[in-house]
C-alpha cells in the first residue's frame, strides 16, 4: 500500500495538510482524496491540502484545494504556512522566498519562527455599500477581490443587529451571502467584522471549506483594506481571528491605489506523519 507523508501545519488557526511531490510522487489527486483526507471525523482533518512541487525560477510551486475538494483561488494563511514549510524543508536557502499559486508570482519571507510575511497583489473590483437581501437579513455591505472574493460587513454599522460579534450566526448568515445569486456562479467568502480600540475583530465564513474557519488570510486584508477605505483605520492594522490569533496586515495608499499590500502572523507546524493512500481513494 502506498505511503503518503504530509505535515499538518496551522496558520493563525487556518489548518492545512502539507503534502510534498518531489517526496510523494505517486500521489494523486482527486475530490473525493481531499475531501476524505479533510474529514475531521475519519480523516487528518483540515480547511485544505497545499501541495508543494518544485518550479524553474521559483522556490517552489504551491496548489491549493479546498476541503470540499475544489480548487482554491489565493489562501493567505496556506500561502503563510507554505514558506514555514519551504524554509523548514530547506526548499530555499533564504528566508526571503519567490514563489508561485494560480500561476501568479508571489513573494514572503519568514520573519522568526513562528510569524510569516506574504506579500499580496493589490486589491480589485472594489464595491462599497452595496446591499444585500437574503431570505432571513438584509444589510448594507462591501465587497473586494484580495486574490479571493470577500464581503466584509461591520455589525457596528448595522442598526437592526444588536447580537454581539461572539454570539453572530456566522454560519447561516454567512451561507446564504455565500450562494447569493450577486455572487454567482463562484460565490463568496463573507467577513463579518466590529472595530474595537483600533483593532478589528474578526469572523469569517469560507467558501469550500463550507463553514466558518478559524482565521481566513484574504478576508483579513479584505477587511483591513474596507476598515481603512470607510473607517479611517491607518495600517498596520491588527486583527483578532476567532482562534484568538493576530493577524497584522499592512499597506500604502498611493494617490487612492492601494498596494505593497501584506500580511503577517504566526504559522506552525502541528506534527507530521504518513497516510495510506489505498484508504482515502
Amino acid at each position: 500500500m502506498k505511503k503518503i507523508s504530509f505535515v499538518k501545519m496551522s496558520g493563525a488557526g487556518n489548518d492545512f495538510i502539507l503534502i510534498n511531490r518531489s517526496q510523494n510522487p505517486e500521489f494523486v489527486l482527486s475530490n473525493n482524496v481531499i475531501s476524505r483526507l479533510c474529514d475531521r471525523r475519519n480523516g487528518i482533518g483540515a480547511d485544505g491540502i497545499i501541495t508543494i512541487k518544485n518550479s524553474p525560477g521559483f522556490d517552489f510551486e504551491m496548489d491549493y484545494f479546498n476541503a470540499d475538494g475544489s480548487t482554491g483561488t489565493l489562501c493567505g494563511n496556506g500561502a503563510r504556512c507554505s514558506i514555514k514549510f519551504a524554509c523548514n524543508n530547506n526548499l530555499t536557502k533564504s528566508k526571503t522566498v519567490n514563489f508561485l499559486s494560480n500561476g501568479q508570482k508571489y513573494s514572503g519571507e519568514l520573519l522568526s519562527d513562528e510569524q510569516v510575511k506574504f506579500n499580496l497583489k493589490p486589491p480589485a473590483d472594489i464595491k462599497l455599500g452595496i446591499i444585500i437581501e437574503t431570505g432571513h437579513w438584509q444589510s448594507e455591505a462591501d465587497y473586494l477581490h484580495t486574490g479571493s472574493p470577500h464581503v466584509v460587513i461591520n455589525l457596528a454599522e448595522q442598526s437592526t443587529i444588536d447580537t454581539a460579534l461572539k454570539d453572530f450566526p456566522v454560519e447561516k448568515i454567512g451561507r446564504e451571502i455565500r450562494h447569493h445569486k450577486d455572487f454567482a456562479p463562484g460565490g463568496t467568502n463573507v467577513n463579518f467584522m466590529k472595530i474595537e480600540n483600533g483593532r478589528i475583530i474578526i469572523r469569517s465564513y469560507e467558501r469550500g471549506v463550507e463553514a466558518e474557519t478559524l482565521a481566513c488570510g484574504t478576508g483579513a486584508v479584505a477587511a483591513a483594506v474596507i476598515a481603512y477605505l470607510k473607517y479611517n483605520l491607518i495600517p498596520p492594522v491588527s486583527l483578532l481571528t476567532q482562534g484568538g490569533e493576530i493577524l497584522n496586515v499592512d499597506f500604502v495608499d498611493d494617490n487612492g491605489n492601494i498596494k505593497n499590500v501584506s500580511l503577517t502572523g504566526p504559522a506552525k507546524e502541528i506534527f507530521k506523519g504518513e497516510f495510506l493512500l489505498d484508504n482515502f481513494s
